[in-house]
């Protein structure tokens, strides 16, 4: 798929045991059914032409010698179909015999893949009839195909090079090093797991949690086919428990006696830039052979979940035990600041704003790690010719509400005097009339601690950051940003959620005010009526596009083309396709051109996995082009007006 997306399946076919006849035909439309589905890879159980339970069966000649001719059939119907599949099946070679995972592309057998584990305790007994697979590829011909064999074989599409193929089976996973973490060292970014794992109580738990966890580990895609229905209820009973993961993350699931197939899409790309980052994840290739294969690239739709709002959890739950952990990191952050400059109180200014009333509620808790007092917060509210009842009513109310000090400092005529000072005319509503006042804020706020022996809160958060949305050396500086790492669609859910937890009526009615309030930085003079004559959201853009690109800017490094894809999946029926292509626009234009107020930002907690800070995750010149994301902008809009 384009963009760097693969879609995976993991599915349990119709099997009679020791039927080979029945289950290669049963495999062969379940590849067929898949193709159709645009699926590229398919991975199907552990011995599933034969059937798991065949148990001495395995040793009879008929046996082997039918699962040869049906593994014949089955690379005979893949041809013509896009995509790869692993077929289970047992390979007699040298005298021996092989637990194996015949990869499957187009007609060709690319490999054969023994397994390397073999359970040899309570209901399993494989070492009765097999023996663990050579690390070392040898040469064989199989169903009449020459190919190699080994443990050590990765499987490389050349049209797509992020998609690099490892195979294990069953008990290989559950073994303390599995072969997995070899083959992910070594490049691959998909294992496929073909298994036979039979159902016992709280068994399936641990299996999605192995499978989980170690694609998290390995920073890849994992498929998981295990054998289902039709295998031999002799001793035990197989339920078709079908995983497919990526990173940690569970993508799709056939839970016990289910329909036996999961189908996701795999980001590839994302892997990629995952291992980039890890700079633990070193490469290993000693002992590995790698084999090319073909397939075409198509486009299809994604079935996967495209969360619009990727910063904050969809679930109830989740999110709020993610926004009181925030609020914790916040605290602890200011509290050992405060703690180790002696700060006699702590200064921040009040605009009855979501951003600030974050700050707030954060030096509350604070006090409360230091044992202080909430007086000790200085809550300084600073009217002008933009500010309105509405926020001015909030901004006392609150800090009523939270017991701390509260005082106004009416700038008007300091601004107006600063306006005579520069030549500035005051019926002039240019950026010099805004950015005069936010400076004057911070002048204001500065001295009154620096007279009383306090400290400046910052209240920018990363979303203002990431656009330049703050005024250089205004508000964009503090004496310690608690907003920093923190982007504004989850300002809004950290407040939420306090609101909701407080226990506090006239707490809650005013933060459930604040949440109301449209988002504004209120520097031009209200409109007649009194309501704000500036809307940030209308200026620069809605913040949930916004915090969506930034998101996958920083964590993955995706490039425009394919964030726009996935925007158009997350904000379906919500945004048309132009409006999400402008905004990306303009997000990439003042990304770049914004960088030199990030470059000397003050110290903030990190939160999260995306920071803005020149200290921590992010570093950029301030004078670097961003003519490169612009011309794939303009290359995108020209391939839609085609």
């Amino acid at each position: 798929m384009k963009y760097g997306f693969l879609r995976a399946a993991a599915v349990s076919p119709k099997l009679r045991v020791a039927d080979v006849s029945y289950n290669t035909e049963e495999i062969i439309r379940t590849m067929q059914d898949c193709a159709a589905q645009s699926v590229q890879l398919l991975c199907l159980p552990e011995f599933c032409l034969t059937g798991y339970t065949c148990s001495d069966l395995f040793l009879q000649e008929t046996l082997l010698r039918g699962a040869e001719q049906g593994l014949a059939r089955i690379l005979e119907a893949s041809k013509g179909l896009n995509l790869v599949v692993l077929v289970g099946l047992p390979v007699r070679m040298g005298g021996k015999l092989y637990n194996c995972a015949a990869v499957v592309c187009e007609g060709r057998l690319l490999g054969l893949v023994p397994k390397t584990h073999l359970p040899n305790y309570g209901e399993f007994y494989e070492k009765r009839h097999f023996i663990p697979g050579p690390e070392n590829a040898v040469a064989c011909e199989l169903a009449g195909q020459k190919t190699l064999f080994g443990t050590r074989l990765l499987f490389s599409c050349r049209q797509m090079p992020s998609f690099v193929l490892g195979v294990e089976i069953c008990e290989d996973l559950w073994a303390p090093i599995p072969p997995s973490c070899g083959h992910a060292l070594a490049g691959a970014t998909v294992i496929a797991n073909l298994s036979a794992s039979d159902e016992t109580v709280g068994k399936a738990s641990y299996r999605r949690d192995l499978v989980c966890g170690q694609s998290a580990r390995l920073l890849c895609g994992y498929l998981y086919a295990d054998a289902g229905h039709g295998e031999s209820t002799t001793d035990m009973t197989f339920a078709a428990h079908n995983l497919v993961a990526e990173n940690g993350i569970l993508l799709a699931e056939s839970g016990p006696f289910e329909s036996g197939t999961a189908v996701s899409e795999l980001d590839l790309g994302r892997m990629e830039q995952e291992r980039i980052r890890n700079t633990t994840f070193l490469p290993q290739t000693d002992g590995y052979t790698t084999i090319g294969f073909d397939l075409s690239l198509v486009d299809v739709p994604l079935t996967r979940a495209i969360s619009p709002t990727p910063f904050v959890p969809q679930d109830n739950a989740a999110r709020e035990e993610r926004c009181e952990l925030i609020l914790r990191i916040q605290a602890e952050g200011l509290a050992k600041r405060m703690e180790h400059t002696h700060a006699r109180c702590a200064v921040l200014g009040i605009s009855g704003g979501l951003d600030s009333c974050l700050a707030l509620l954060v030096a509350v808790r604070a006090c409360k790690v230091l044992g202080r007092s909430p007086k000790d917060i200085v809550a300084i509210t600073m009217p002008c010719f933009g500010t309105t009842h509405r926020t001015r009513s909030n901004a006392e109310i609150l800090c009523e509400a939270l017991g701390v000090t509260f005082t106004e400092i009416n700038i008007t005529h300091t601004v107006e005097s600063h306006f005579i000072d520069i030549g500035q005319p005051a019926e002039t509503y240019d950026v010099t009339f805004e950015n005069c006042q936010a400076r004057v804020r911070t002048l204001e706020l500065m001295d009154y601690a620096n007279k009383n022996g306090g400290f400046v809160i910052g209240t920018g958060d990363l979303s203002e950051l990431a656009l330049g949305w703050a005024t250089y050396n205004g508000d964009h500086m503090s004496m310690y940003g608690v907003n920093a790492g923190v982007p504004k669609t989850l300002v809004r859910h950290i407040v939420k959620y306090v609101a909701d937890t407080c226990g506090e009526d006239s707490l809650r009615s005013v933060l459930l005010d604040i949440l109301d309030t449209p988002v504004s930085p209120e520097l031009l003079p209200a409109a007649a009526d009194g309501s704000f004559s500036q809307q940030t959201e209308k200026l620069v853009g809605p913040y949930e596009l916004h915090d969506f690109y930034l998101y996958y800017v920083l964590r993955f490094g995706f490039g425009p083309a394919k964030i726009y894809h996935l925007a158009l999946t997350a904000f379906r029926g919500r945004y048309e396709p132009s409006v999400l292509f402008g905004w990306l626009r303009n997000f990439y234009r003042r990304f770049f051109a914004q960088q030199f107020k990030r470059s000397c930002l003050p110290d903030g907690p990190k939160v999260g996995s995306v920071t803005l800070s020149p200290r921590a995750d992010w570093r950029m010149p301030s004078d670097a082009c961003n003519a490169l994301w612009m011309q794939e902008l303009e290359e995108m809009e020209q391939d839609s007006a085609q």
